[in-house]
């Protein structure tokens, strides 16, 4: 699977203002709303969603990079988006490190298969230091998502 796979080019944050977790969640989650990605009458369910995965353990996974995903009804097919925080978030991260790159995606329940497989890619590509360290870089979302297509077709060695 692979970015363009499922992530929705007009919700791209090349600058996320939120500085705590719950902004960050509910900026990306608008933003798939506002790129029509989601439908707006479901933004605050699929924030909660998202929220309560959380509690069960935060999806910080380390190196500046979390990946907040739940699975929701309203949605017919794998949608997620990408967002960058220049300053850095406190996402209880499991290595306490503040989080710069995120990763969210949503899912439809009877389609587990595709969110593993998004949830695999992803973590591929960032195992990549030179995939990180630009995607932490880019100022505009025209250079996230160069990034992303470049990912795609294995431009950083994956």
């Amino acid at each position: 699977m692979k970015f363009a796979d499922f992530v929705s080019v007009g919700s791209i944050k090349a600058d996320l203002a939120a500085e705590d977790k719950p902004g960050v969640i509910q900026e990306m989650v608008g933003s798939l709303a506002a790129a029509g990605a989601i439908k707006e009458s479901e933004v605050e369910g699929i924030i909660a969603a998202i929220m309560k995965r959380e509690e069960l353990g935060s999806t910080g996974i380390g190196r500046g990079v979390a990946v907040p995903h739940t699975k929701h009804p309203s949605v017919e097919k794998l949608v997620g988006t990408v967002g960058v925080s220049h300053a850095g978030v406190d996402f209880n991260s499991l290595d306490g490190d503040k989080v710069q790159l995120f990763f969210l995606l949503i899912s439809p329940p009877d389609r587990p298969g595709d969110h593993l497989r998004a949830l695999e890619n992803i973590s591929r590509q960032l195992r990549d230091d030179t995939f990180c360290r630009f995607l932490k870089q880019a100022r505009s979302t025209v250079d996230i998502q160069t990034l992303l297509d470049e990912a795609d077709v294995s431009q950083f060695g994956s």
